[in-house]
């Protein structure tokens, strides 16, 4: 190794390797001065040929043009483009036959280079190998009527098979710097402007077919396929490589770039432009990975402004298929593919997490319908989201036409029913526990992008559920439901309920519930068919209460989000409620009824009962009425027909319907009436006596008083010898008006073992009664066993005794008198 580097260092020392090294010397030298001889005869030539290359170029151009090519100065460029021949075009206009119609130059530039072979130029052939334009404006203008400026442009002439030659007007290499490209077409209304900052471009040709690899970087100031919806990708910096080619027999530009920047973010785009006369349809295809609101932003402003109301948390895989045609008016078809893992989603109703899907954009949903937002649609399969931490899954759903958009698909669900307290805005439900499963066709409107007027087909299991109605409070545990949505009613399969002391098990229809629910609940009639092995009557009138405090919060501007419970609560209040209820037990305080059936409907607050049947205290009663909330009260009114029952039993069922001058205990036999009153109840639910008002008509059968101490007073100094502490009744009927505290007796009578007499005046639960009693002394012990018209004969022989009772100071006093003297 020492003595190869010996050797060399010898050779360069040596005389012969400095001879061959001078005359290298010399030979570079020469060539330099050669080639500035060159480059100094070019220069000679061109200032003394300048007229006649200036014509050359002019004519090089104009043969190829239908217009006018105008061009203010030229000057050679000394050395640039060795070994080509440079020429500098200043101020440089290029316009076309029509331009004084339609004003758009095609090409207005400060400078333009053009490199033009050397030996072509020798042999009196311009021959353009290279051109940079700088500082310039190309304005491609197409008009309503098809004529475009681009018409400038002779068609070439095809050359024969045997012609090897390239074009003569090809240029083989283009640069572009600081050029403001606009491309207006008015008839497709598609408007195309470009600032390009840098382009370049080397072409390779085959025939009249020609290849380029292109280097861009331009600022997108409008993309608009369709001016009236706006610009793609507006405002955004365009950066990348693009492989192009041209076909000449197809008329077809092929376009294809990997990893273009736009904005911040990476594309792959295949497109293809036929520019033929007859054939103008092109195609992009775009795919990337990127943010959702990224993505919005680059489509045109009637898509993003839509699409802006929504989010996705993480970068998702998109696809866009854009093809339509340059010269037809209106938007291309748009296809866009989105693939969507374990993202968030976030729409103007809340938010889902885990999301997962797949999703499909087209502004042509049915081919033969155009393209538009009318005609567009959002699919989406295989959707799986937690909304409000339940769980959905939505196998297929499309969105149709986006100027009315309306949602439908079908929605699966499985979740604990607790999971629903957070989709409310305000207390209306509190669920504790259950679990429920849903299986649901879907449809609804949306409105400004928000949620609106959901309707449903499908099954709904809840089971075990324990919750709260808060604005009543009302609390039901263990409740089962099963619920089916049809399209032309809702289905209560099957409902058990449990609250304090009821027990009720429902099933019920509601016609026409999907148009009602939302548009007239007042017109909803829900049908129940109710069966309770036992119920507290007062308990379930908690149901009829209104919460004022409820009602002041409603009238609060709502939240707008997907939850129901607003209108829920809307539906409650103003639809009508018809049940057929049968209860195998009923309380009603301290009255017991057993094989009652009823028809009730609720109306807004109002329960209405119809048809009633009850058995209590050893008889039956049939009624119909009306219970009203109002304030801290209860409205009733009832017609009611008692049949047999037990008056004993009955009167403490009332609690003596407030009369303090004798118990139960002082009365039995078996009741019959007829009543036709209205009154109040106590918010518990307890009878109010002395607000009643109505009439009333009642006999007792097989009656006895025993140990009535008004009757004993009077029978210890009139009938001594009477058994006036157990007396039985052959006739005890009687006729009443009720009047709130009073009672108009307007006939009472009493055919006893003991006595008989008549009663009538006023009797009242407080102060002013005043009752005339008509008392024949004869012993009536043996009434009992005469015929009903001889007894009628025999009743007021003897004395008779005509009696006022009267109210002394909240005392019961006795005097003679009769009624009205």
């Amino acid at each position: 190794m020492q003595q190869t580097l010996h050797q060399l260092k010898v050779f360069f020392r040596s005389e012969r390797f400095k001879k061959y090294a001078r005359r290298f010397g010399f030979f570079i030298v020469g060539v330099c001065c050669l080639l500035l001889f060159a480059y100094g005869a070019l220069s000679v030539y061109f200032n003394q040929n300048k007229t006649e290359i200036i014509a050359k170029v002019n004519h090089k151009i104009n043969e190829g043009i239908n217009g006018k090519f105008h061009v203010k100065d030229f000057h050679y460029k000394f050395l640039t483009g060795f070994p080509n021949f440079t020429l500098a075009l200043s101020d440089v206009e290029l316009k076309d036959n029509q331009w004084n119609s339609h004003k758009h130059t095609l090409l207005k530039a400060t400078e333009i280079e053009v490199r033009l072979n050397i030996w072509s130029l020798i042999q009196k052939e311009v021959s353009i190998h290279k051109i940079v334009i700088s500082d310039a404006a190309i304005n491609i203008y197409k008009a309503a009527n098809g004529y475009s400026n681009t018409n400038i442009f002779k068609p070439k002439k095809k050359k024969t098979a045997t012609d090897k030659e390239k074009p003569e007007t090809t240029i083989d290499e283009v640069l572009l710097e600081n050029v403001h490209v606009t491309i207006d077409n008015q008839l497709g209304h598609k408007l195309f402007d470009f600032a390009v900052e840098s382009l370049k471009s080397k072409v390779d040709y085959e025939d009249e077919n020609w290849q380029t690899n292109l280097f861009l970087k331009t600022k997108i100031n409008s993309l608009a396929f369709n001016t009236v919806h706006g610009s793609f990708a507006k405002a955004k910096v365009l950066q990348g490589n693009f492989a192009i080619s041209y076909n000449s027999d197809k008329e077809k530009i092929d376009i294809e770039t990997k990893h273009l920047k736009i904005g911040d973010d990476a594309f792959d785009i295949v497109a293809f432009f036929n520019i033929g006369k007859k054939n103008s349809l092109f195609g992009i295809n775009i795919a990337t990975d990127i943010l959702w609101q990224n993505a919005s932003n680059l489509l045109s402003s009637n898509i993003s402004s839509k699409l802006n109301q929504f989010g996705l948390k993480k970068p998702i895989k998109v696809n866009c298929d854009i093809r339509g045609d340059l010269n037809v008016e209106g938007d291309p078809k748009i296809v866009v593919q989105a693939d969507i893992r374990n993202n968030e989603l976030t729409i103007p109703d809340g938010l889902f997490t885990n999301c997962t899907f797949k999703g499909i954009f087209t502004n042509n949903f049915k081919t033969p319908d155009g393209f538009s937002d009318a005609n567009s649609a959002v699919i989406l399969t295989n959707f799986k989201a937690d909304y409000e931490n339940i769980p959905l899954e939505i196998p297929q759903a499309a969105i149709n036409n986006l100027e009315k958009p309306i949602a439908t698909g079908i929605l699966n669900s499985d979740f604990d029913v607790s999971k629903l307290n957070g989709m409310t805005n305000e207390k209306i439900l509190h669920f504790e526990s259950g679990h429920a499963k849903a299986n649901l066709k879907f449809q609804f409107d949306i409105v400004d992008l928000y949620i609106n007027k959901p309707h449903f087909i499908g099954e709904v299991d809840v089971d075990k559920t324990t919750f709260e109605y808060l604005p009543k409070n009302i609390r039901a545990e263990n409740t089962d439901v099963k619920l089916s949505f049809t399209e032309q009613a809702l289905y209560i399969k099957k409902i058990a309920y449990k609250h304090k002391n009821n027990i009720i098990r429902i099933d019920g229809k509601i016609d026409n519930f999907l148009n009602l629910y939302y548009d007239a609940p007042e017109k909803m009639v829900v049908n129940w068919n109710i069966y309770c092995p036992n119920i507290d009557v007062k308990q379930f009138l908690g149901v009829l209460k209104t919460n004022s405090a409820a009602k002041t919060a409603q009238k609060k501007p709502a939240k707008r989000n997907v939850n129901f419970s607003n209108q829920l609560k809307l539906v409650i209040d103003k639809c009508t409620a018809v049940i057929n209820l049968k209860a195998d037990k009923i309380t009603y305080g301290a009255m017991t009824a057993t094989n009652t059936k009823a028809t009730l409907q609720m109306l807004n607050s109002k329960l209405l009962l119809k048809n009633g049947t009850l058995q209590t205290s050893g008889g039956s009663i049939t009624f119909n009425g009306a219970i009203e909330p109002k304030a801290n009260y209860y409205i009733f009114s009832s017609t009611a027909q008692v049949n047999r029952v037990d008056i004993a039993s009955f009167l403490k069922s009332f609690n003596n319907f407030g009369i303090k001058s004798f118990s139960p205990k002082n009365i039995k036999g078996r009741l019959s009436s007829n009543a036709n009153v209205t009154g109040f109840m106590s918010g518990k639910g307890d009878l109010i006596v002395n607000s009643m008002r109505g009439k009333l008509t009642f006999n007792v059968n097989q009656g006895a008083l025993l140990n009535f101490e008004p009757i004993m007073k009077v029978g210890k100094f009139a009938f001594p010898l009477r058994d006036v502490e157990n007396i039985t009744f052959s006739d005890l009927s009687g006729d009443l008006n009720l009047r709130g505290e009073q009672v108009d007796i307007n006939k009472l009578t009493i055919s006893s073992s003991v006595l008989n007499f008549d009663i009538s005046g006023i009797y009242s639960f407080g102060r002013g009664t005043n009752l005339a009693l008509t008392v024949p002394l004869r012993n009536s012990k043996n009434d009992a066993e005469l015929e009903k018209e001889e007894r009628k004969a025999v009743r007021e022989r003897g004395i008779v005794l005509h009696l006022i009772a009267y109210d002394n100071e909240g005392k019961m006093k006795i005097k003679w008198g009769k009624k009205n003297k």
